[in-house]
């Protein structure tokens, strides 16, 4: 059996929204929108690896909060667990480094006015539960 490989992704929430990311690479993703996040590498801990996936994508500094319930399968080997963090106090505010080319904090009524990655609909439901209304 393949050893799986853990991608993370970040309920980045800010009050009562949650960020939201749209791809613009591989082709087949772009348009399509997402939890930003990435690879969890060799000896690297899920929360280290958000922390150093976010500051690589959206140039942003963050607190890993925790994990949300659940586990979702992507292309084999690959599986997606989801954190919760918030910016920290110092940090700039997240800009489209790479992979994405436009960002949106979305409110609890918004989360569903962008097409998200069918992988991440499971993650961001759960987190919908999170968000006040």
């Amino acid at each position: 059996m393949t050893e799986r490989i853990v991608v993370v992704g970040a309920a980045l929430l800010d009050a009562d929204h949650l960020l939201a990311a749209r791809r613009s690479a591989p082709p087949e993703l772009a348009g399509r929108w997402e939890l930003p996040g990435g690879k969890v590498e060799q000896g690297e801990t899920p929360e280290a690896a958000l922390t150093r996936e976010l500051r690589e994508e959206l140039g942003v500094e963050v607190e890993v909060i925790d994990r949300v319930p659940g586990e979702w399968p992507l292309r084999p080997p690959y599986v997606l667990q989801v954190w919760t963090a918030h910016l920290l106090p110092d940090s700039p505010e997240p800009k489209p480094l790479q992979d994405h080319d436009e960002l949106r904090w979305l409110s609890r009524d918004e989360l569903w006015s962008v097409p998200w990655l069918d992988q991440d609909i499971p993650a961001v439901k759960k987190v919908a539960t999170r968000l006040p209304t």
